[in-house]
């Protein structure tokens, strides 16, 4: 057994998927193996060691697998992002432009208070079109985010400069080049 493994080597990635000439990043290894899952979870919540996190608020849909698995080690509550229309209570929502079309995510209005401190999660930060959404409807509830930490940057589609640009401190634990 190999006790050198980095997180990127968790990580599968498989060609022309879900269109060709697109190299998925397939977190699904990393998650099913207990020491990568808790390489991943440990060295996600290093950078903010000693904060102040009040919540820690997980993108659909792997960043609620992330998302509650710091929450817990946090001792903190988990607030997901979801998808228009699968929330039951009463949400507030954010569009964002996608490759093709455009798409709506949503929180309960009631999920944040004004002044908690949040951190973001999520698998992967591409384009970070979902992310700034996210972010948006973070700040709208009057929340502070200390931090947007994901398993996986691709820089080449420029999401981290994005989120950068809004004032995000971003963290990744590894990147990939490409697609």
């Amino acid at each position: 057994m190999n006790n050198n493994k980095t997180v990127k080597d968790y990580i599968r990635t498989i060609v022309d998927f879900p269109h060709e000439g697109i190299m998925f990043r397939d977190v699904t290894t990393l998650f099913a193996d207990p020491r990568g899952f808790r390489m991943a979870i440990d060295q996600m919540l290093h950078p903010y060691a000693g904060m102040r996190i009040d919540k820690v608020v997980g993108l659909e849909a792997r960043g609620f697998i992330l998302g509650g698995a710091i929450a817990h080690q946090l001792s903190v509550g988990f607030v997901p992002i979801r998808k228009k229309g699968k929330l039951p209570g009463t949400t507030i929502s954010e569009e964002y432009k996608l490759e093709y079309g455009e798409a709506i995510v949503e929180i309960h209005d009631d999920a944040l208070l004004p002044g908690e401190t949040v951190l973001v999660v999520d698998d992967l930060l591409a384009t970070g079109g979902t992310a700034e959404a996210g972010i948006k409807l973070i700040e709208r509830l009057g929340a502070e985010i200390v931090g947007c930490a994901f398993i996986i940057d691709l820089p080449d589609l420029g999401g981290r400069k994005k989120l950068e640009a809004m004032g995000m401190d971003v963290y990744a634990l590894c990147e990939f080049s490409g697609l």
